[in-house]
């Protein structure tokens, strides 16, 4: 079969180009270690009262580590503050933590500004990462997920002390 040399070099073109991604990807997963985002648990979202989110907040691990456990629903995150205050907590310079969140009702976002962390919260599911805070300052936890008419109100504060 004859193939033109300019088709010809449009083919080799589109395979090596194939072939460089697929070597990317897989060194990505197999020697970096790169993975998909994926939920670390599962919870009936109607009975967080039974789970370990049935008393959110900040929980201090030992050597500067801590775990928050984040409840988000229609449309504030519940970081075990009392009702009528706002939603914030204070963490010292240098603090390394873990947070476990899930979503109570609804698909909502949890971002970390000024930070590389952005997790999206599906009822069921559990999401867990981890941040340092370095810097002292406010940080500010923005719901990225249009999750109804409250949306825009839907926001927590970390206060990074000195």
């Amino acid at each position: 079969m004859y193939i033109d040399r300019l088709e010809r070099y449009w083919i080799y073109a589109v395979a090596g180009t194939l072939g460089v991604f697929s070597a990317a990807l897989l060194a990505s997963v197999f020697i970096f270690g790169v993975t998909l985002p994926s939920p670390v648990g599962r919870v009936d979202p109607m009975q967080l009262d039974s789970t370990e989110f049935a008393t959110p907040g900040l929980r201090s691990m030992g050597d500067n580590q801590y775990t928050l456990h984040v409840v988000a629903k229609m449309w504030q995150f519940d970081l075990g503050q009392a009702k009528g205050k706002p939603a914030e907590i204070h963490i010292p310079k240098g603090a390394e933590v873990t947070f476990v969140v899930t979503s109570k009702d609804v698909t909502h976002g949890f971002y970390i500004e000024h930070h590389d962390m952005n997790m999206m919260l599906l009822p069921g599911q559990i999401a867990r990462e981890k941040a340092t805070f370095k810097k002292p300052g406010t940080y500010h936890i923005i719901c990225h997920e249009y999750c109804g008419s409250g949306h825009q109100n839907m926001i927590a504060t970390i206060i990074v002390d000195a």
